[in-house]
């Protein structure tokens, strides 16, 4: 990202993550006046699936292959607050595939304003048969798609 002189500079935790903007706004926010913690999970959701999508991995493909990823676990580390009006960078990058059946993906979401990070997450994803929901190992695309380090 660019930055000018007033802008503090963004500093990402891998070199080139895949990066979604959000703003944040009143209907984000909890009794507390901050982000209600319901909210950053649906945005970690939102850039895994675009980053998945412009690999050409989304539903249509998932249904083709007769495979998927679902969550098997989630860490969020809540760093600090945002508020109304809070211009926030989500990423989102692979961490590790093990090319069987499990998909490690990071995320770090950065307030634009003064450049801390805000958030750290991890999930692991397992690979399931699309049709009954079991346990499957990767297809191909996938192992290729879903590279370590990969935006």
């Amino acid at each position: 990202m660019n930055t000018t002189a007033s802008t503090p500079p963004i500093l990402w935790d891998v070199p080139r993550p895949f990066i979604k903007p959000i703003t944040v706004t009143a209907e984000h926010l909890d009794g507390f006046g901050h982000v209600n913690n319901v909210n950053y999970l649906k945005w970690l959701e939102d850039v895994a699936w675009e980053h998945s999508n412009t690999k050409g991995l989304g539903w249509e493909a998932f249904r083709r292959l007769n495979a998927g990823f679902v969550v098997h676990r989630h860490e969020l580390d809540y760093l600090a607050a945002t508020f109304a009006g809070d211009e926030l960078l989500s990423a989102t990058w692979i961490h590790e595939n093990s090319g069987r059946l499990d998909m490690w993906r990071r995320y770090q979401i950065i307030r634009v304003g003064d450049g801390k990070t805000v958030m750290r997450a991890t999930s692991r994803f397992i690979c399931v048969d699309f049709d009954s929901g079991r346990p499957k190992r990767q297809p191909p695309e996938f192992i290729a798609a879903y590279q370590p380090g990969c935006a």
